[in-house]
């Protein structure tokens, strides 16, 4: 059964826009600072899309701790870390290393989270690397 093609769409918008955001901080000379301005910016963005369902939402200590776990330390970590290492690759080449987060991410649930490794994930996974390290090795041979 195919996606839904807004999925796809919206998926598509996700990775442009990361594209455009890992572009436009490559001449950041300070990623934590710069990554929590974003975050902090984004913050009330996140809460107006969430009103529609805020009646509805059950509030968890536990859960609250484990979001900003997730966003703040583990997503926010992430991207400082990106954004320090961003001004020393070539476009193309940080362009191509970002198709690898996916596989990364897919690993890591296998690892940590217990999810099964399937033949799909590992065919898929394959096809990715694979097709990153024809990148970078044609175009490392490039004239």
């Amino acid at each position: 059964m195919p996606p839904p093609l807004l999925a796809c769409a919206l998926m598509a918008l996700a990775g442009v826009a990361w594209g455009v955001y890992s572009l436009l901080g490559k001449g950041t000379q300070d990623p934590l600072a710069a990554t929590t301005g974003n975050f902090l910016r984004a913050l009330p963005m996140g809460l107006l899309v969430c009103l529609p369902w805020l009646a509805t939402l059950r509030w968890d200590g536990r859960g609250a701790v484990y979001a900003v776990l997730s966003g703040a330390l583990a997503s926010g970590v992430g991207y400082a870390l990106w954004y320090s290492v961003l001004p020393r690759l070539p476009a193309f080449k940080a362009a191509s290393v970002q198709l690898s987060v996916p596989v990364l991410a897919s690993l890591a649930g296998v690892l940590f989270l217990g999810e099964a490794l399937s033949l799909r994930l590992v065919l898929c996974a394959t096809a990715v690397l694979g097709g990153l390290a024809l990148i970078l090795c044609a175009r490392r041979q490039a004239p």
